[in-house]
């Protein structure tokens, strides 16, 4: 930290806040949390024995993001098809929202931590002519510290950035996975409700 200079504290901040980022995105996009197995089918037994009642829907509502999304269709499996669609796509913007979140900051790091080492790195510069300014270039001594600021600082922003990036694509592509499944899953329910597809749910 000393060596790299001042601007060690910021990329140390960076590399942080992306750490965190990461391990809570891990955590909140576990596929069994976001689209719980067979939600579609306990549904329909729910709807067949008389027990999708307001109660049932709430909890649905709060249990997942699908159950979040497949409750706002729920809500208006009285009315036709295309009010069904319109209110579940409303909710999945929403949703979908909310499964990108903190994705953007992750992406941001990926971007501003190679910018700082490279600021570190033009620091570094300065001070290297600075001390032969003053000192002449007969000893080294007085540059390792420029040099060393340099190197450092460009180092640790690459290291932070290149992880952040990888992380933000992956993160993306996961987030586009999982909003693809829950569409399958509320066009299944849909369906179903509005008596359009088979109501065999081993499918």
């Amino acid at each position: 930290m000393q060596a790299g200079g001042w601007l060690m504290w910021p990329l140390m901040l960076c590399s942080v806040l992306a750490l965190a980022i990461v391990a809570e995105r891990f955590w909140t996009l576990r596929e069994r949390h976001i689209v719980p197995e067979n939600l579609v089918a306990q549904i329909w037994q729910w709807e067949k024995v008389g027990h999708l009642d307001a109660k049932r829907i709430h909890e649905l509502r709060r249990s997942s993001p699908l159950g979040r999304i497949l409750a706002a269709g729920l809500v208006n499996r009285e009315h036709e098809r295309e009010v069904m669609k319109e209110s579940i796509e409303e909710v999945g913007r929403h949703v979908t929202h909310d499964l990108e979140r903190f994705l953007d900051i992750l992406g941001t790091i990926a971007v501003i931590s190679p910018l700082l080492g490279l600021l570190g790195t033009v620091l570094g510069i300065i001070d290297i002519f600075s001390a032969i300014t003053v000192h002449g270039v007969g000893d080294p001594n007085f540059m390792a510290g420029g040099i060393a600021k340099a190197l450092i600082a460009t180092v640790a922003g690459l290291s932070i950035a290149i992880p952040a990036m990888f992380f933000h694509r992956y993160f993306h592509s996961r987030v586009d996975e999982l909003v693809i499944t829950m569409e399958q899953e509320a066009i299944k329910l849909v369906e179903i409700i509005q008596g359009q597809r088979e109501q065999d749910m081993s499918n």
